[in-house]
């Protein structure tokens, strides 16, 4: 739901407040008022349920005015929306009764005082008529209407000034307008020589949210009419920063952190100056940095649910659970309980607003089941070499985990570990570790097991390895490379050159391996240039495991000096 202005007059005589929740079931819907549950049975006429909207029938202010809240819920768990506040606008008429005329020498500044009658919101715009209506002052440098308080300045007066002058209202939220009484104005002859600038529209310290346009006015009487400049105290005017009304108002657009500063106004004639500043602060509504997600956790875990807000003023954090308090802060389980499950919301909220997350924690109890990440069959693992097999069961809380090698309990040894995550390690690989290996498994709930083969092959070796060649700018290098390897596999080569990968294919303009002889990995460098000297090594490699050697291509260096001199010439 949204913050909703109900005009007082309006005709619609309904209001809607919305809230729409996703969930499995799907959820059902109650709502609060002031903290109060909104008795939907009881009062059919005047409220009625739309889904998960409420619609207000024949709305009253003492009945219906205050802060709603939409309450969703199934059998997961409850959530609860932002608070949304229900106002009555309104704009009531000026009073009837006759206003004082004004009287004033001519050259000398006057102000008319339009003071607004009783309204809400605070969203009024101001304009004045003259003598007739809708003959509405052109507003200039010598004129101005605040639209701060509705006040007509007139920085000196003129006779043309003479006339009736009504000040008009307008509410934005409720699109309805009124009109005061007439006020008279009446300049006096008179032979002013002109007065010192007077600043009589002052903005405030403001306080502007992050993005939004912000309008500061500064006008002065003053004869003759003055001039009006804007600065940013020590800093220059933000570039998003425009100057209108002749210089009484600067409004600066989306306003940055950076845009933060004493602003001000200084008014000046040949009389002399006058000078106001004020702050502009730059705050910020919370906007999430990180939110919480819907979470499975095992039971008796440790978990810690970050939820993270940025915001000026900092955003506190609290949190609810299944829509009521439950923590304020970081949120940490030391141990998960079954009851921890819930539907949880993370409230992060400052002056200027709050924001909701929501997700459902599931705090999981099973017994141990290898149906969600099975053992793998076979297991390769190359002579000498490393043999890891996983063991990795779904289970709640942790389970204790033990291995045999047939009837053999596997304890942690010199060649034999454990890991923390169930994993069995074995270095140094020999033939007689060769066999079938069992995972047990067993918490609260349950017991299960499952089993790997180990296969052991035989380990791949450089039988031939390259040698470091000597080559000449423009002809051909060869590189030699054999490998052994079991019988079993498939055995395949790359190349490296300063440890990057050499793609053969892609550069076959200067590189061709050779496919004559099993088990080689031989590379031609053809038509050697500069850019082709280096280590290069040569990888043998199963899907078990590989070996490697390497070698130095250089070229002769009396053949690169003349080459390099004829590239000079």
């Amino acid at each position: 739901p949204i913050d909703t202005v109900y005009p007082e007059e309006s005709p619609d005589a309904k209001v809607s407040m919305n809230c729409r929740a996703r969930g499995i079931p799907t959820p059902t819907y109650k709502w609060q008022r002031n903290n109060w549950d909104v008795d939907i049975k009881l009062t059919k006429e005047h409220y009625s349920m739309v889904g998960g909207n409420l619609e207000i029938n024949n709305p009253e202010k003492s009945r219906d005015e205050g802060t709603y809240v939409c309450i969703a819920y199934n059998i997961h768990g409850t959530i609860r929306s932002r608070e949304a506040t229900l106002n009555f606008g309104y704009l009531y008429p000026f009073p009837p009764e006759e206003r004082h005329a004004v009287k004033v020498r001519e050259g000398i500044g006057a102000v008319l005082l339009c003071d607004p009658p009783p309204h809400y919101p605070d969203d009024l715009s101001y304009r004045w008529f003259l003598n007739d209506f809708p003959e509405f002052i052109t507003l200039d440098k010598r004129r101005y209407v605040s639209q701060t308080n509705g006040n007509l300045y007139i920085a000196k007066v003129e006779p043309t000034d003479k006339g009736n002058y009504s000040c008009c209202v307008t509410s934005n939220s409720i699109t309805k307008s009124v009109f005061s009484s007439f006020i008279s104005l009446i300049p006096q002859a008179d032979r002013s020589k002109g007065y010192v600038p007077d600043i009589r529209v002052k903005f405030k310290d403001t306080y502007a949210l992050l993005g939004q346009n912000v309008t500061l006015e500064c006008f002065a009487l003053g004869n003759p009419v003055p001039e009006l400049r804007w600065s940013k105290y020590l800093e220059p005017k933000p570039s998003s920063a425009d100057i209108s009304m002749s210089g009484a108002v600067l409004k600066i657009f989306n306003i940055q952190f950076e845009d933060e500063g004493i602003y001000e106004c200084e008014a000046e004639n040949y009389r002399g100056k006058d000078k106001h500043s004020a702050k502009v602060y730059v705050q910020a509504r919370p906007e999430w940095v990180e939110h919480i997600n819907d979470t499975e956790r095992d039971i008796g875990s440790e978990f810690h649910w970050p939820c993270i807000a940025t915001g000026k003023p900092i955003p506190t954090i609290r949190w609810l659970k299944n829509g009521l308090p439950y923590w304020k802060g970081d949120l940490r389980f030391l141990s998960l309980k079954l009851e921890d499950s819930g539907m949880y919301q993370c409230v992060a909220e400052n002056i200027h607003g709050m924001i909701y997350s929501n997700a459902e924690l599931k705090v999981i109890v099973l017994p141990p089941t290898f149906e969600f990440c099975p053992m793998k069959k076979d297991v390769l693992a190359a002579k000498g070499g490393q043999a890891i097999i996983e063991c990795k069961p779904r289970a709640a809380p942790k389970p204790k985990i033990t291995w045999s090698k047939g009837t053999e309990i596997l304890r942690n040894s010199t060649r034999i570990r454990i890991w923390y995550d169930g994993s069995l390690e074995i270095i140094n690989v020999t033939v007689a570790d060769a066999g079938n290996y069992t995972c047990f498994v067993e918490n609260n709930k349950g017991k299960a097991n499952s089993s790997s083969a180990l296969i052991v092959t035989a380990a791949t070796r450089i039988t031939l390895a390259p040698t470091n060649v000597d080559v000449t700018v423009g002809l051909n290098a060869t590189m030699q490379c054999l490998a052994s390897h079991d019988p079993s596999l498939d055995l395949t080569f790359i190349w490296l050159l300063n440890g990057y990968p050499i793609n053969v294919d892609k550069e076959s303009d200067y590189y061709e391996r050779s496919i004559m002889i099993k088990d080689n990995g031989e590379l031609i460098v053809k038509n050697a240039q500069l850019r082709h000297a280096g280590r290069y090594t040569c990888v043998a490699q199963t899907i078990v495991d590989n070996a490697t050697a390497s070698a130095d291509l250089v070229f002769c260096k009396n053949v690169v000096h003349l080459f390099l001199t004829l590239l000079s010439t």
